[in-house]
């Protein structure tokens, strides 16, 4: 999918065209050679086909102007002490790679491809430096494309991806929206490989985080709380609210990039779920998605997760009032015929598991799924009160060794998930005192006294009554 290049980007490099240089004074200082100026001079401020039929005459000669040889390293290293020439070369090479694919070609067929631009992007700490600004520029391009040649320079690929998600993710971070957009361009510039998709995911905190910070900002709520505590809804958003303090096309194109990372669904879905909440999350971006474009983006990327972790994270969409949220899509005028089908599509699927599902059998896969919500049972007394026992013996106690498993996890970004986890112990314990020992054995009685010194104030209260049934019926004993 191809994007319009971002105007921070455009602006700079046409700053930078209409800057002079004194071309002969960085010979005379011996920072290039006359044969570079040459090669310089016969294409630059030239029509485009007049350059394009002077590479296509020479192009081993500019491959090595640009990424050196044998004989001459490359003019990035020769001119390093030179910030205006690193600059103009930057925004030359650019133009040659986005006009010129059969250069680029000739490029990716160096030995090392990416060598010469890689180390730019540590030029400066500042995000607003222009030359690893341009650097990841052209390199983003080039390994865009490197990407789906593969073959010999896969190896490079390898070394340079990651250094240069590295640079990218300080651009996802700052405050400036020029910046962050320009960032998630470049990732989706990269996504485009199965490989690449799995470097971004290895470097996910640096990577993802920030991204989903900025679908966090959009909903209006900078926490990772996407449920509420009492019957597990999601924070009720108002009627006119919308993704105004994210701007919309930084938006569409932060949902872009985790569209393409979703096609790897069987890796990145539980991770997802365990460190940002996604469905609830969708679904409240599907209240307030401001364009239809938005929406599609949003239910292609439900539709590539949940086809691929059912177990995982189906456990989360009655919670999430997702089925409720799709059957108001349905009241919109849409005509997109891919969003119509992977509305269909989500609909199917998410019908198709509630007739399986018993209140039992929702508690059970959200156990298992690893990541507890505020979803009815827990609180439901009448739950409790016919399946405490059931969860305590069936398979061997494995709901309740899962529990422990669960509740023994920091939990970090996620705190509510002890403060459930906590509550369950509690209901456990007041309805099969006789189990206690049981419990006792796997380590739930120490981990919920542990949890009465959490920071959290909800954790607290709940480990404090978990700790208080426990402490209750031992009196009564």
């Amino acid at each position: 999918m191809s994007l319009d290049p971002p105007a921070y980007i455009l602006s700079l490099q046409n700053n930078i065209r209409a800057r002079p240089i004194s071309w002969e004074g960085a010979v005379r200082a011996k920072t290039i050679s006359e044969l570079d100026l040459k090669k310089i001079k016969a294409i630059d401020k030239v029509r485009k086909e007049q350059r394009k039929q002077t590479i296509e005459s020479e192009p081993d000669s500019y491959v090595a102007l640009l990424l050196g040889s044998e004989e001459s390293p490359s003019i990035f290293q020769s001119a390093a002490k030179r910030t205006d020439i690193l600059q103009y070369m930057l925004v030359l090479t650019g133009d040659l790679v986005d006009d010129m694919p059969s250069f680029v070609t000739k490029l990716l067929e160096h030995p090392q491809p990416y060598a010469p631009l890689v180390p730019l992007l540590k030029q400066s700490s500042n995000p607003e430096d222009a030359i690893p600004l341009l650097a990841s520029s052209v390199l983003s391009s080039l390994i865009s494309q490197g990407l789906m040649v593969g073959g010999k320079q896969s190896s490079q690929i390898d070394d340079a991806l990651p250094k240069l998600y590295t640079y990218i993710s300080t651009l996802a971070k700052s405050s400036d929206p020029g910046l962050q957009d320009i960032a998630v361009q470049e990732y989706s510039a990269l996504l485009r490989t199965t490989k690449s998709r799995k470097f971004f995911w290895d470097q996910r905190q640096e990577t993802l985080g920030p991204l989903m910070e900025t679908l966090r900002n959009a909903t209006g709520g900078k926490d990772g709380d996407s449920t509420l505590r009492s019957g597990g809804s999601i924070r009720t958003l108002p009627d006119n609210a919308n993704a105004s303090n994210v701007g919309l096309q930084l938006l569409y194109h932060v949902l872009l990039v985790i569209w393409q990372l979703s096609f790897e669904g069987a890796l990145v879905g539980k991770g997802l779920d365990e460190d940002h909440d996604i469905i609830p999350l969708y679904a409240a971006l599907l209240r307030i998605s401001p364009k239809e474009k938005t929406t599609r983006l949003l239910l292609a990327t439900l539709t590539n997760l949940l086809s691929t972790n059912q177990d995982t994270l189906m456990p989360a969409v009655i919670p999430a009032k997702l089925p409720t949220v799709l059957q108001n899509l349905q009241g919109r005028h849409l005509t997109d015929p891919d969003l119509l089908d992977d509305l269909k599509a989500l609909q199917t699927m998410l019908e198709e598991f509630q007739k399986t599902q018993t209140t039992f059998d929702e508690y059970a896969a959200e156990v298992r799924s690893g990541h507890l919500r505020w979803s009815p049972p827990h609180r439901n007394e009448a739950f409790w009160r016919d399946n405490a026992r059931r969860i305590l013996e069936e398979n061997k106690g494995e709901l309740v060794k899962k529990l422990t498993e669960i509740l023994s996890k920091s939990w970090s970004n996620d705190k509510q998930v002890l403060a459930i986890g906590c509550n369950d112990v509690a209901c456990l314990v007041k309805e099969v005192p006789e189990k206690r020992q049981q419990m006792e054995k796997i380590g739930l009685k120490a981990r919920v006294m542990d949890l009465m010194q959490e920071s959290d104030e909800t954790v607290r209260w709940e480990s404090l009554r978990a700790v208080g049934e426990w402490l209750r019926y031992s009196f009564e004993g």
